[in-house]
Protein backbone atom coordinates (compact mmCIF):
# COMPACT_ATOMS: atom_id res chain seq x y z
CA UNK A 1 0.00 0.00 0.00
CA UNK A 2 2.83 2.38 0.93
CA UNK A 3 4.63 1.48 -2.30
CA UNK A 4 1.47 2.06 -4.33
CA UNK A 5 0.99 5.52 -2.71
CA UNK A 6 4.64 6.35 -3.36
CA UNK A 7 4.27 5.43 -7.04
CA UNK A 8 1.12 7.56 -7.33
CA UNK A 9 2.90 10.53 -5.76
CA UNK A 10 5.91 10.08 -8.03
CA UNK A 11 3.64 9.88 -11.11
CA UNK A 12 1.89 13.08 -10.03
CA UNK A 13 5.22 14.85 -9.52
CA UNK A 14 6.44 13.78 -12.99
CA UNK A 15 3.16 14.90 -14.57
CA UNK A 16 3.29 18.22 -12.73
CA UNK A 17 6.89 18.68 -13.80
CA UNK A 18 6.02 18.00 -17.45
CA UNK A 19 3.08 20.43 -17.37
CA UNK A 20 5.19 23.08 -15.62
CA UNK A 21 8.02 22.71 -18.13
CA UNK A 22 5.56 22.99 -21.00
CA UNK A 23 3.92 26.09 -19.56
CA UNK A 24 7.22 27.93 -19.02
CA UNK A 25 9.06 26.83 -22.17
CA UNK A 26 10.11 29.49 -24.69
CA UNK A 27 8.84 27.29 -27.53
CA UNK A 28 5.86 25.00 -26.95
CA UNK A 29 5.22 22.30 -29.54
CA UNK A 30 2.52 19.65 -29.82
CA UNK A 31 3.33 16.24 -31.29
CA UNK A 32 0.38 14.33 -32.71
CA UNK A 33 -0.47 10.63 -32.77
CA UNK A 34 -3.60 8.59 -33.34
CA UNK A 35 -4.38 5.19 -31.76
CA UNK A 36 -2.95 2.64 -34.24
CA UNK A 37 -2.21 0.65 -31.06
CA UNK A 38 -3.22 1.05 -27.41
CA UNK A 39 -2.61 4.66 -26.20
CA UNK A 40 -0.58 3.40 -23.22
CA UNK A 41 1.72 1.52 -25.61
CA UNK A 42 2.08 4.64 -27.77
CA UNK A 43 3.29 6.69 -24.80
CA UNK A 44 5.88 4.03 -23.89
CA UNK A 45 7.07 3.98 -27.49
CA UNK A 46 7.22 7.69 -28.20
CA UNK A 47 8.04 9.44 -24.92
CA UNK A 48 11.78 8.61 -25.10
CA UNK A 49 12.22 9.91 -28.66
CA UNK A 50 10.13 13.02 -27.95
CA UNK A 51 12.27 13.73 -24.89
CA UNK A 52 15.38 13.47 -27.08
CA UNK A 53 13.90 15.75 -29.76
CA UNK A 54 12.99 18.25 -27.05
CA UNK A 55 16.59 18.34 -25.77
CA UNK A 56 18.12 18.54 -29.24
CA UNK A 57 15.79 21.34 -30.36
CA UNK A 58 16.60 23.28 -27.20
CA UNK A 59 20.31 23.08 -28.08
CA UNK A 60 19.85 23.96 -31.74
CA UNK A 61 17.36 26.79 -31.31
CA UNK A 62 19.04 28.10 -28.13
CA UNK A 63 15.61 28.43 -26.54
CA UNK A 64 13.86 26.11 -24.10
CA UNK A 65 11.63 23.78 -26.09
CA UNK A 66 8.89 21.64 -24.60
CA UNK A 67 6.84 19.10 -26.55
CA UNK A 68 3.46 17.81 -25.47
CA UNK A 69 2.18 14.50 -26.90
CA UNK A 70 -1.40 14.70 -28.16
CA UNK A 71 -3.11 11.36 -28.88
CA UNK A 72 -6.31 11.77 -30.87
CA UNK A 73 -9.33 9.61 -30.14
CA UNK A 74 -9.22 8.07 -33.62
CA UNK A 75 -7.57 8.32 -37.04
CA UNK A 76 -10.05 10.90 -38.34
CA UNK A 77 -9.52 13.26 -35.39
CA UNK A 78 -5.77 12.78 -35.65
CA UNK A 79 -5.80 13.81 -39.32
CA UNK A 80 -8.03 16.77 -38.44
CA UNK A 81 -5.55 17.85 -35.75
CA UNK A 82 -2.79 18.14 -38.36
CA UNK A 83 -4.93 19.65 -41.11
CA UNK A 84 -6.33 22.26 -38.71
CA UNK A 85 -2.88 22.96 -37.12
CA UNK A 86 -3.94 21.72 -33.68
CA UNK A 87 -0.60 19.88 -33.55
CA UNK A 88 2.73 21.18 -34.84
CA UNK A 89 4.18 17.94 -36.13
CA UNK A 90 2.90 14.42 -36.33
CA UNK A 91 3.72 10.83 -37.14
CA UNK A 92 1.24 9.58 -39.73
CA UNK A 93 0.56 6.39 -41.61
CA UNK A 94 1.15 6.85 -45.36
CA UNK A 95 -2.57 6.78 -46.23
CA UNK A 96 -3.38 9.28 -43.48
CA UNK A 97 -0.63 11.52 -44.84
CA UNK A 98 -2.13 11.43 -48.34
CA UNK A 99 -5.62 12.15 -46.96
CA UNK A 100 -4.28 15.03 -44.84
CA UNK A 101 -2.25 16.53 -47.69
CA UNK A 102 -5.22 16.38 -50.05
CA UNK A 103 -7.06 18.54 -47.53
CA UNK A 104 -4.14 20.87 -46.78
CA UNK A 105 -1.33 20.86 -49.39
CA UNK A 106 0.82 23.10 -47.17
CA UNK A 107 1.71 20.33 -44.72
CA UNK A 108 5.29 19.18 -45.29
CA UNK A 109 7.21 15.94 -44.77
CA UNK A 110 10.12 16.27 -42.35
CA UNK A 111 11.52 12.75 -42.75
CA UNK A 112 10.47 9.13 -43.19
CA UNK A 113 11.23 6.34 -40.76
CA UNK A 114 14.03 3.97 -41.78
CA UNK A 115 13.52 0.20 -41.67
CA UNK A 116 16.86 -1.53 -42.20
CA UNK A 117 18.06 1.51 -44.13
CA UNK A 118 15.01 1.59 -46.40
CA UNK A 119 11.75 3.49 -46.66
CA UNK A 120 9.75 0.33 -47.31
CA UNK A 121 8.53 -2.54 -45.12
CA UNK A 122 5.89 -5.26 -45.22
CA UNK A 123 2.21 -5.38 -44.48
CA UNK A 124 0.84 -8.87 -44.02
CA UNK A 125 -2.33 -10.92 -44.18
CA UNK A 126 -2.58 -13.44 -41.36
CA UNK A 127 -4.69 -16.47 -40.51
CA UNK A 128 -4.93 -18.70 -37.47
CA UNK A 129 -2.06 -21.18 -37.12
CA UNK A 130 -4.23 -24.26 -37.78
CA UNK A 131 -6.35 -22.62 -40.50
CA UNK A 132 -7.20 -24.54 -43.66
CA UNK A 133 -6.54 -21.32 -45.62
CA UNK A 134 -3.25 -21.63 -47.52
CA UNK A 135 -3.67 -19.24 -50.46
CA UNK A 136 -5.35 -15.91 -51.14
CA UNK A 137 -8.00 -17.60 -53.29
CA UNK A 138 -9.02 -19.65 -50.22
CA UNK A 139 -10.34 -16.40 -48.70
CA UNK A 140 -13.50 -16.52 -50.79
CA UNK A 141 -16.46 -17.00 -48.48
CA UNK A 142 -14.39 -16.21 -45.40
CA UNK A 143 -14.57 -13.55 -42.64
CA UNK A 144 -11.93 -10.82 -43.00
CA UNK A 145 -10.75 -8.28 -40.40
CA UNK A 146 -9.44 -4.93 -41.61
CA UNK A 147 -7.94 -2.24 -39.36
CA UNK A 148 -9.02 1.39 -39.41
CA UNK A 149 -10.90 2.77 -42.41
CA UNK A 150 -8.03 5.24 -42.92
CA UNK A 151 -5.26 2.68 -42.36
CA UNK A 152 -2.64 2.14 -45.07
CA UNK A 153 -2.08 -1.56 -44.35
CA UNK A 154 -5.33 -2.17 -42.50
CA UNK A 155 -7.40 -1.03 -45.45
CA UNK A 156 -5.98 0.49 -48.63
CA UNK A 157 -2.99 -1.74 -49.40
CA UNK A 158 -4.59 -4.96 -48.19
CA UNK A 159 -7.75 -4.32 -50.23
CA UNK A 160 -5.61 -3.48 -53.27
CA UNK A 161 -3.71 -6.75 -52.76
CA UNK A 162 -6.96 -8.71 -52.57
CA UNK A 163 -8.26 -7.10 -55.77
CA UNK A 164 -5.02 -7.97 -57.58
CA UNK A 165 -5.67 -11.60 -56.64
CA UNK A 166 -9.31 -11.58 -57.68
CA UNK A 167 -10.90 -11.14 -54.24
CA UNK A 168 -13.54 -8.42 -53.87
CA UNK A 169 -15.78 -7.35 -50.99
CA UNK A 170 -18.66 -9.37 -52.47
CA UNK A 171 -16.52 -12.53 -52.35
CA UNK A 172 -16.08 -12.38 -48.56
CA UNK A 173 -18.66 -13.85 -46.19
CA UNK A 174 -18.28 -10.70 -44.09
CA UNK A 175 -15.68 -8.07 -43.23
CA UNK A 176 -15.28 -5.46 -40.53
CA UNK A 177 -13.00 -2.53 -39.69
CA UNK A 178 -11.69 -3.13 -36.18
CA UNK A 179 -9.75 0.12 -35.73
CA UNK A 180 -6.37 -1.20 -34.56
CA UNK A 181 -3.76 -3.69 -35.74
CA UNK A 182 -3.59 -5.48 -32.39
CA UNK A 183 -7.36 -6.05 -32.41
CA UNK A 184 -7.15 -7.58 -35.88
CA UNK A 185 -4.48 -10.05 -34.80
CA UNK A 186 -6.17 -10.90 -31.51
CA UNK A 187 -9.57 -11.63 -33.04
CA UNK A 188 -8.08 -13.76 -35.83
CA UNK A 189 -6.15 -15.69 -33.15
CA UNK A 190 -9.43 -16.26 -31.29
CA UNK A 191 -11.07 -17.58 -34.45
CA UNK A 192 -13.63 -14.77 -34.67
CA UNK A 193 -12.28 -13.89 -38.12
CA UNK A 194 -10.65 -16.20 -40.63
CA UNK A 195 -8.03 -13.70 -41.80
CA UNK A 196 -6.91 -10.11 -41.29
CA UNK A 197 -4.46 -7.43 -42.37
CA UNK A 198 -1.91 -5.89 -40.03
CA UNK A 199 1.64 -4.57 -39.85
CA UNK A 200 4.51 -7.00 -39.43
CA UNK A 201 5.68 -5.53 -36.10
CA UNK A 202 2.28 -6.17 -34.48
CA UNK A 203 2.26 -9.70 -35.91
CA UNK A 204 5.68 -10.41 -34.37
CA UNK A 205 4.59 -8.90 -31.05
CA UNK A 206 1.51 -11.15 -30.96
CA UNK A 207 3.57 -14.22 -31.87
CA UNK A 208 5.94 -13.44 -29.00
CA UNK A 209 2.92 -13.47 -26.67
CA UNK A 210 1.92 -16.90 -27.93
CA UNK A 211 -0.87 -15.95 -30.35
CA UNK A 212 -1.52 -18.90 -32.72
CA UNK A 213 -1.11 -16.97 -35.98
CA UNK A 214 0.42 -17.69 -39.38
CA UNK A 215 1.44 -15.38 -42.25
CA UNK A 216 -0.57 -15.97 -45.41
CA UNK A 217 0.78 -13.21 -47.65
CA UNK A 218 2.74 -9.95 -47.57
CA UNK A 219 2.91 -6.74 -49.57
CA UNK A 220 5.10 -3.62 -49.70
CA UNK A 221 4.35 -0.46 -47.79
CA UNK A 222 6.17 2.85 -47.37
CA UNK A 223 7.40 3.71 -43.88
CA UNK A 224 5.62 6.35 -41.86
CA UNK A 225 6.38 10.03 -42.50
CA UNK A 226 6.81 12.62 -39.75
CA UNK A 227 5.04 15.72 -40.99
CA UNK A 228 5.01 19.41 -40.07
CA UNK A 229 1.79 21.40 -40.01
CA UNK A 230 1.15 24.19 -42.47
CA UNK A 231 2.96 27.44 -41.68
CA UNK A 232 5.15 26.02 -38.93
CA UNK A 233 8.07 28.44 -38.48
CA UNK A 234 10.81 27.58 -41.03
CA UNK A 235 13.51 27.66 -38.35
CA UNK A 236 11.63 25.04 -36.32
CA UNK A 237 10.99 22.87 -39.40
CA UNK A 238 14.66 22.98 -40.35
CA UNK A 239 15.75 22.12 -36.82
CA UNK A 240 13.20 19.30 -36.53
CA UNK A 241 14.33 17.78 -39.82
CA UNK A 242 17.98 17.98 -38.79
CA UNK A 243 17.27 16.39 -35.40
CA UNK A 244 15.24 13.52 -36.89
CA UNK A 245 17.83 12.70 -39.56
CA UNK A 246 20.56 12.55 -36.92
CA UNK A 247 18.81 10.24 -34.44
CA UNK A 248 20.90 7.05 -34.30
CA UNK A 249 20.58 5.87 -30.67
CA UNK A 250 19.36 2.23 -30.82
CA UNK A 251 17.78 2.45 -27.36
CA UNK A 252 15.64 5.41 -28.46
CA UNK A 253 14.73 3.81 -31.78
CA UNK A 254 14.14 0.24 -30.60
CA UNK A 255 10.57 0.85 -29.33
CA UNK A 256 9.66 2.12 -32.84
CA UNK A 257 11.26 -0.96 -34.44
CA UNK A 258 13.11 1.40 -36.76
CA UNK A 259 16.79 2.27 -37.19
CA UNK A 260 16.55 5.99 -37.86
CA UNK A 261 15.11 8.44 -40.36
CA UNK A 262 15.68 9.13 -44.05
CA UNK A 263 15.05 12.16 -46.28
CA UNK A 264 11.66 11.87 -47.98
CA UNK A 265 9.36 13.80 -50.28
CA UNK A 266 5.75 13.56 -51.38
CA UNK A 267 6.85 11.47 -54.40
CA UNK A 268 7.76 8.56 -52.11
CA UNK A 269 4.07 8.14 -51.28
CA UNK A 270 2.73 7.98 -54.85
CA UNK A 271 1.91 4.21 -54.56
CA UNK A 272 -0.28 4.99 -51.58
CA UNK A 273 -2.01 7.79 -53.47
CA UNK A 274 -2.80 5.30 -56.25
CA UNK A 275 -4.10 2.70 -53.78
CA UNK A 276 -6.49 5.26 -52.28
CA UNK A 277 -7.65 6.53 -55.69
CA UNK A 278 -8.38 3.00 -56.89
CA UNK A 279 -9.88 1.68 -53.65
CA UNK A 280 -13.42 1.73 -55.01
CA UNK A 281 -12.49 -1.30 -57.18
CA UNK A 282 -12.62 -3.51 -54.07
CA UNK A 283 -16.31 -2.72 -53.62
CA UNK A 284 -17.33 -3.11 -57.29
Amino acid sequence: MLLKNHIKKLSFILLLSAVTNYCYADIKLRFGLYPSDKPSDLIKTFQPIINLIERQLTQQLKQTVSIKIIIAANYKKGINNLVESKVDFMRLGPASYIIARNRNPQIEILAAESKKGKKTFKGIIIVKQDSSIHSITDLKGKRFAFGNKNSTIGRYLSQRYLVKHGIYAKDLATYQYLGRHDKVGSLVALGLFDAGALKSSTYKKLLAKGAPLRKLAEFDNVTKPWVARAKLAPSIKTALRRVLLNIKDPQILEPLKKDGFLPATHRDYKPIHIAIEQNSAFFN
